[in-house]
């Protein structure tokens, strides 16, 4: 059977959903070093609770992801498939953050204007 991602009822797209999720990305990455116990994982991916930790890796074990052997959660050979993948998309975010963060306080700005009733095209807050 041939797969397309695009089609609503393709069971590809709960893959992508899983893959794209950013706790995901990230407890991924983390193993690739090798196994972690959970204290370790939850050390490394800062911010994440331990609900969602949990949870994540349930499910990354669910898909073959990930293995949990004596305490230790270990990538199994298609979680390792997902190495290269994620780490394009780690280099891409840590190396284009400047550009995005400078885009979006200049978006916001300008959202601000518009709801303060600033003129764009005479750069001067007509509302004061």
């Amino acid at each position: 059977m041939e797969w397309n991602i695009f089609s609503r009822s393709c069971p590809s797209r709960t893959s992508l959903a899983q893959i794209a999720n950013k706790w995901t990305a990230m407890i991924v990455i983390s193993l690739v070093s090798g196994p972690k116990r959970f204290g370790e994982l939850h050390s490394h991916v800062e911010g994440i609770s331990k609900k969602v930790l949990t949870d994540t890796l349930r499910a990354l074990e669910r898909d073959g992801m990930l293995e949990r052997s004596e305490g230790r959660y270990a990538l199994t050979p298609l979680g390792e498939s997902l190495e290269e993948p994620l780490r394009a998309l780690q280099t891409w975010a840590e190396s284009h953050i400047e550009v995005v963060l400078e885009n979006r306080d200049r978006y916001d700005a300008a959202e601000d204007d518009a709801i303060l009733g600033a003129d764009p095209r005479a750069g001067v807050n007509s509302a004061a």
